[in-house]
Order: structure tokens, then sequence, then C-alpha cells
């Protein structure tokens, strides 16, 4: 039997701005289970690492989570005090941060950075613990690690910086790993490196993880699970083979449109599709379906009605008006 290991109901978090309130996460639900990888995908901006803040509860201000639950363990994180969600965070769920260069603290050695979690949650002394990291950094694929102890963020790649902060995330034996990002701004190469690192060392320390990106690509051969992400509303979610044979949001299909594929022997070469449209701005959202605007597949309760996310096939959820009562009376 699976296990629900994280498990999002109704999240919501909200900002204020000076063009007014926005929800950057809108009514989310989502489970990861144990041994699970589930990707989130969607363009920037819709809300992907506000999700993954918003689950440790580390939104920064002016946002804040205005509804929802988060269970971890059967637990509700979001109604424990700070000091037990700090047990948490780093020890039980760990958050590979977006962009390394702005994580890493330019007067700290790699050692110390490393070291941190190691001497916070499991109390170890700092020779034990510079001597674990030399082992994570080692683990991570970092060369001479025990030399790099002593070399500071600017003097590492942003490849071998990317692998710092994953040493860092699995080095108290995490439950469940959220990897924000962890492929951006890297070239194709390094990007290969670093999905590959996080697969083998998913089998290796028996984690889940939770995968996020704005490149459908990058997650379709890394997850069991996809949820895609438009305007801080998950709109359709199922098993990743499932979502690239049989999609059912239009939003999903454009994304899968505008993926890059080979034409065979150097024919078949067809241009990219982009969808139409710009993604709306989240404090002037429009009115029904947030991607109305730009659907091709578009007709009356689009525009005032917003869809609610629905089981369409078993285990195959999209919040679309074409899976709806309006949809087959048009018929």
């Amino acid at each position: 039997m699976s296990e629900h290991l994280l498990q999002i109901r109704g999240l919501t978090t909200e900002l204020e701005t000076r063009d007014g309130r926005l929800r950057a996460v809108d009514n989310v639900d989502l489970t990861v289970e144990r041994g699970q990888t589930v990707g989130l995908v969607g363009e920037s901006g819709c809300g992907k690492s506000m999700l993954a803040y918003s689950i440790l509860r580390l939104v920064p201000p002016p946002g804040r989570v205005t509804a929802g639950e988060v269970f971890w363990k059967g637990h509700d994180l979001h109604r424990q005090t700070e000091d037990e969600l700090r047990k948490v965070r780093g020890r039980e769920i760990a958050l590979i941060f977006q962009e390394p260069s702005a994580a890493l603290n330019p007067v700290l050695t790699i050692g110390d950075h490393v070291a941190e979690p190691l001497r916070i949650h499991l109390r170890m002394g700092r020779k034990e613990a510079h001597e674990r990291a030399a082992e994570l950094l080692k683990a991570v694929l970092i060369p001479d690690p025990t030399k790099r102890l002593a070399d500071y963020p600017h003097q590492m790649s942003g490849g071998m910086k990317q692998r710092v902060l994953i040493a860092m995330a699995i080095a108290c034996s995490p439950d469940l790993l959220i990897a924000d990002e962890p492929t951006t701004a890297l070239d194709v190469t390094v990007q290969a490196q670093i999905l590959e690192l996080l697969s083998r060392l998913k089998e290796e320390y028996n984690l889940s993880l939770l995968l996020i990106s704005h490149d459908l690509g990058v997650v379709a051969q890394n997850v069991d699970h996809l949820a895609v992400m438009y305007a801080g509303r998950i709109v359709e979610q199922a098993p990743v083979a499932a979502i690239f044979n049989d999609t059912k949001h239009p939003y999903t299909e454009g994304l899968l449109r505008s993926i890059p594929r080979p034409g065979v022997n150097g024919e078949g070469k067809r241009r990219l599709e982009a969808i139409e449209g710009t993604v709306p701005n989240l404090a002037e959202l429009p009115p029904g379906c947030a991607f109305h605007p730009r659907c091709p597949y578009r007709f009356e309760p689009c525009d005032t009605v917003t869809p609610t996310l629905k089981e369409v096939v078993p285990s195959h959820f999209a919040s679309c008006h074409k899976y709806s009562e309006a949809a087959e009376v048009r018929k």
C-alpha cells in the first residue's frame, strides 16, 4: 500500500502588492507518497516556488498562507509551533533552493555550509560534522571533497554550487526532498548530470522527491506523477505516462507541443508551437478560467465560471469545462 507522506489540501497563499492582493497559490491539492517522485511544472511566475515555501511556512512577507492544510506523516504542519516546525525543516523535509549563488553565504566555507545542518539537527561536533561533510561532497560527486571543504562559494562553478546545496539537503537523510528548479541557469550537460544525481540519491537515501521545473521536458523522464500549474492553480495531475499519452487540459497540451523534438534522419522537422498570449498578472486574473484568453477550445462558461479540479478518468484530474455539464449540453 502507498503511504501519504505529504498531503496538501486547499492550500492558498496570498501576497499584498501595489497592484492589490493576489493569490500566488490558489486552493492547491497535492499528494506525495513515500518513495514517489512528483513533478510540478508550469511557466515562470505561476506559483511553483511559492507553493514550496508555503509547505514549510517559509513564505516571505508580505505573503502569508491564508487557507488550507499541509499534512506531514498525518500531522498538520501549519498547526505546529515554530519550534516544532524547525525540527522538520532540514531534518525530515529538505529544500534545494532555486538559485545556489543566492542561497550560499559568501563568507562561509563550503565545509561550514554542509556541516551546519549536521550540527543543528544531529548535534555533531565540529570535527565530526566536517568529516561527514567531506563524505557528503563525495556522494554528490565533487572532486577532491576534503580539499573543497575550505573553499568559498565564489570558487565553485554553478554546477558545483548546486551539488553543494544537494549535499546540504541530504545531510540529515530527510524523507522528502523538494528541489526547486535545480537545473535553472545550468547548461544542458550539467542539467543532465544534476538530474541523474538526484535520481541516484533518491534510491540510495530512500527519498521521496518533489521536483519543480518550468520545463516539461526536464521532468518527463524523472517523475512518477506530474502536476501542472497555471496562475496559482493545479490544472492537471496524473501519472506522467497518462499525461503524455492522453492530455486532458489545453494548457498541458500547449506545453507538450512546445517541447523540441528532433526530426527523423534530418527530416520531419517542425516549428515549435508557442501558446498564444501571455501569462496573466496574478493580481488581475481574468474571470472564469484563468487560461481561457489563451485557450483554443474556450466556450461560453469559460469566461465566467472557474472550473474545479475533478477526476475525469481514474487517477487523472483536470480543471477544465470540457468535462463539465456545460460541455455535455453544448454537444
